[in-house]
């Protein structure tokens, strides 16, 4: 009855005061969405093109239902730096991104395959090959990867880093509303307000950059290497999607796993990302952010969503405004990263914690270990290169190797009593949650 409530009177509010709305899930969602392009390299305004455009398609696909917002996944920020991290000077790497766009869009793949096998075989037999033993610690991975970037960074400035870090802290913390669900965008522009201030940021690239212009398109390469570096990474960002779904059915109090149904939601955030990363923007991925606004605003209609979708794909056609993003200081990105990574490992605590995992069962401590060593181990030595023939090697990283090794261990390991439920969570009990 909440729910529906909440929807007529979104339908009561009229058009003015629905804009509004949708223009606060657009805020809500900005400062992290834009993040990912500052820190990889790839564009801004091509990213907010497709977090626009995919959550429109979300939302075709799962017959408007959903009040979900797809914007950037930070789960993926591993798989980029490996595939292409930044050059010397900081700059973007954009030979080799193309093809981190590429694995983006064969990760997208790996949505529709497990939203199929949900379809046929039901999803309580297909996610007793996920359980939180193996997403858990493969989340935990990849803020530990990153970590040692977050460290180069802010050692450019440790000023600037430590200002953003104790901002979004402050915001986080101790702030009130809004203030509190979008502390990372605050952390950037306070901080970006001190560099200008201090005469560290360059405006010539912003100066030069046209008021209005279709956002860049970048077709994504593919190689063997890159997608097996990335695509794995999947397995850990449908978990987070399973978590972000039964948030906001939690929120709404509207079981989404049910009807639509999790095959539906799945292929949506499957194909919105495999949209991005074809043309050159990074994964996309369920907004915690926007489900905290359902949260405060009550207000649940998916047709907001849709609105702040729309927005997005506007602001992408403002290439001044990208450039101004992309003046941001790499020490600024470096603080704010700083607890970023932090936060996703700590998230990957929480989801084995909050599931209750049993670490004092052999197989679950070994799975766990396993996964946590070949993470760490194998990136630190660039992964392995299997060659098939002559011509063809398949480069694993660290992670795909984690992720491979979880899966079958928990397979083959005898005791795996992990059952998944489509029981809707009380409001504010979910188990997963990739965003700050």
């Amino acid at each position: 009855m909440k729910s529906e409530n909440a929807i007529w009177n979104a339908r009561e509010l009229g058009i003015p005061k629905m804009l509004i709305l949708g223009l606060q899930h657009t805020f809500a969602m900005f400062g992290a969405t834009v993040l990912v392009p500052i820190i990889t390299g790839l564009d801004v305004s091509t990213t907010l093109l497709f977090a626009g455009l995919g959550t429109l398609l979300f939302h075709l696909i799962t017959k408007g239902k959903v009040p979900a917002f797809l914007g950037s996944s930070f789960a993926f920020l591993g798989g980029y730096a490996m595939v292409a991290p930044k050059l010397e000077d900081g700059s973007a790497n954009l030979e080799m991104l193309p093809y981190a766009c590429g694995g983006v869009v064969a990760a997208g793949f790996v949505y529709v395959i497990l939203a199929g096998l949900i379809k046929a075989f039901g999803v309580k037999r297909v996610m007793r090959f996920f359980p939180p033993v193996v997403t858990g610690p493969i989340i935990i991975a990849i803020g530990l990867i990153l970590a040692p970037t977050a460290v180069e960074s802010a050692s450019e400035d440790w000023l600037l880093a430590f200002i953003a870090l104790a901002i979004i802290i402050v915001c986080n913390i101790w702030g009130k509303g809004m203030i509190k669900i979008i502390p990372i965008l605050l952390g950037i522009v306070g901080s970006y307000l001190v560099a200008v201030c201090m005469g560290r940021v360059d405006f010539t690239a912003v100066k030069q950059a046209e008021l209005v212009a279709m956002a860049p398109i970048t077709m994504a390469k593919f190689s063997i290497s890159a997608i097996f570096t990335i695509m794995p990474i999947a397995l850990a960002t449908m978990m987070e999607h399973i978590g972000d779904i039964a948030a906001i059915s939690a929120t709404t109090g509207k079981n989404y796993i049910g009807d639509p149904g999790l095959h539906r939601t799945l292929l949506g955030d499957g194909l919105a990302t495999s949209l991005a990363g074809l043309f050159g923007g990074p994964a996309n991925t369920t907004y915690g952010e926007n489900t905290g606004v359902l949260a405060l605003t009550r207000i649940y209609d998916p047709r907001v969503m849709r609105i702040a979708a729309v927005f997005a794909i506007l602001l992408s056609f403002i290439p001044k405004f990208g450039e101004i993003i992309h003046s941001v200081p790499n020490a600024i990105i470096g603080g704010v990263s700083f607890i970023l990574y932090g936060m996703i490992s700590a998230i990957g605590v929480r989801n084995v914690v909050e599931n209750q995992v049993d670490l004092t069962k052999s197989r679950n401590l070994i799975i766990a270990a396993v996964i946590l060593v070949s993470a760490l181990g194998f990136n630190s030595i660039g992964g392995i290169s299997i060659p098939v023939t002559s011509e063809i090697t398949i480069s694993l990283s660290g992670l795909a190797i984690a992720a491979i090794l979880g899966i079958l261990l928990n397979a083959l390991l005898p005791g795996n009593d992990y059952v998944f439920s489509e029981e809707v969570p009380d409001e504010g009990k979910t188990s997963v949650d990739f965003k700050v």
